[in-house]
């Protein structure tokens, strides 16, 4: 990988990523996280080379540092937490790669996110519980954030929210998921019999 559109192409292969040039200055090209509209990858040119700027977890910064020598402390960022590669062709593409990628995993992360991420894997005719999901995303404790979440569901044509119950396999409110009654429809469209406002857990929860 050697220049700025290959950088840029890799970037943008990301979910819920877009390019950005916000200093109204051509040579910074980014780009950002749609869900924070944070960059993870910052591009210009240097002394006659594309620079990238990425973001790196403090405990790896200087591997990649010590094992290129085109692999700086971040320019013009903190120097902790990024580092810049120099497209000079000396480190390899799946290494670059790998770099970008890690950048776009920090800068992504977010409750929210793990806990959508989590919902995806309910399978098919399958209910789970808020802890279920909590647990999923990392953290057991945040049951109540994944309700929060749930309610703002950003995509729910991917985001299959209605199939979260809470811990007796109550459904949530009459108004969520599209209005009096939605949930359960959802759900009985998938084969999952409603009863009461309730669900089987013993029968329709994933394992």
């Amino acid at each position: 990988m050697k220049t700025r559109q290959q950088a840029l192409k890799y970037g943008l292969s990301f979910p819920d990523t877009y390019q950005d040039a916000p200093f109204h200055d051509e040579n910074w090209q980014l780009v950002r996280y749609r869900g924070n509209k944070k960059a993870f990858l910052w591009t210009y040119e240097k002394d006659g080379y594309v620079n990238l700027n990425v973001k790196v977890d403090p405990g790896k910064v200087f591997f990649w540092r010590d094992r290129y020598s085109s692999v700086l402390p971040g320019y013009h960022q903190n120097k902790e937490h990024w580092n810049t590669i120099i497209l000079d062709g000396s480190i390899p593409d799946k290494d670059v790669k790998l770099m970008i990628a890690e950048s776009y995993d920090l800068v992504s992360d977010s409750p929210a996110k793990r806990i959508y991420d989590a919902v995806k894997k309910i399978p098919y005719g399958n209910v789970a519980t808020y802890a279920q999901v909590a647990q999923m995303a990392g953290d057991i404790k945040m049951a109540r954030a994944v309700g929060n979440a749930l309610h703002k569901n950003p995509d729910p044509d991917h985001i299959p929210c209605y199939r979260v119950v809470n811990a007796k396999g109550q459904l949530s409110g009459e108004f969520a998921f599209g209005g009096p009654g939605a949930q359960a429809r959802l759900l009985e469209a998938e084969g999952i019999e409603v009863s009461k406002g309730t669900v089987n857990l013993q029968k329709y929860q994933m394992k």
